[in-house]
């Protein structure tokens, strides 16, 4: 690496192969950041760090990985623990899996808490340790608004709960993160977006017809590098009025104060 190289800031993006995972990507090869950039698909990975590369001087790294998988996911963990120079982990890697949860097939399931639960909190404990160390670094993970659409029903939202679950853990794992992480120097963001206008779902053969507006991937980037300039540990890009999911946390602390101090049952609950 040269010296030029070793001053840049430094970014690994997983799922970069499509979607919110190349609109980071572009973003942040705009801003200066040396890439490496994780996915299953070589081909469009390759072509993606070729055309970052020339168009701005930075140097991007291609790693094939199928996060799903122990053998892959040890890989792109012990690159991240023994990268000295990361500044920022995007956790961005993710499908949609939607499906009755009656009828769901029992390895989908297993690949929806693989790559939003194992990885994500396996990638992240591999990154922060020398990011604290170091006093400076970033962790955005990709959860959903669906974390927070589990009262909601199935029509016209899809059939969600394993989806929903593990983006909801995305929630409150990064929230309590933040809480340990706290002046360390180090931030943690949990990204919650609507709908976006990738492939995400046209992949999956989802029919879109019914679900809300669609916001472009590199909206959502900007709302997400713009709220991590910001400290903002909750990113939700199109929430205008951020005291709605204010009141949210405030309700959520007031019935966990009101239960937690109070060990004598329900009176609701006293008769049968």
């Amino acid at each position: 690496m040269s010296d030029l190289s070793s001053e840049r800031p430094r970014a690994l993006v997983t799922g970069a192969s499509s979607g919110i995972g190349v609109a980071y990507a572009e973003r942040l090869a705009h801003e200066g950041y040396d890439l490496v950039l994780v996915a299953r698909r070589q081909e469009r990975l390759t072509e993606l760090a070729e055309r970052l590369m020339r168009g701005n001087g930075i140097t991007a790294d291609v790693v094939c990985a199928d996060l799903t998988d122990p053998a892959d996911l040890a890989k792109v963990e012990t690159l991240v623990d023994s990268d000295e120079t990361l500044n920022l982990l995007i956790n961005n890697a993710g499908f949609a899996g939607y499906q009755p949860f009656v009828s769901i097939d029992p390895e989908v399931i297993d690949d929806l808490i693989d790559i939003h639960v194992r990885t994500v909190a396996r990638l992240s404990r591999a990154a922060l340790p020398g990011m604290v160390r170091r006093r400076k670094g970033a962790v955005i993970n990709i959860a959903s608004l669906l974390a927070i659409s589990a009262v909601l029903p199935p029509d016209p939202l899809p059939s969600r709960a394993t989806y929903a679950g593990a983006k909801a853990f995305i929630l409150a794992f990064t929230q309590a993160l933040a809480g340990e992480l706290g002046g360390t120097g180090v931030n943690v963001q949990a990204c919650l977006p609507g709908r976006v206008s990738t492939e995400f779902h046209v992949a999956h053969g989802i029919d879109t017809s019914k679900l809300p507006p669609a916001m472009t991937a590199e909206d959502v980037v900007t709302a997400s590098l713009s709220a991590l300039s910001r400290q903002e540990i909750v990113c939700i890009p199109a929430l205008a009025d951020p005291a709605l999911f204010g009141e949210l946390t405030e309700a959520q602390i007031k019935v966990f104060r009101n239960s937690a101090m109070q060990p004598i049952l329900a009176e609701r609950y006293m008769s049968r």
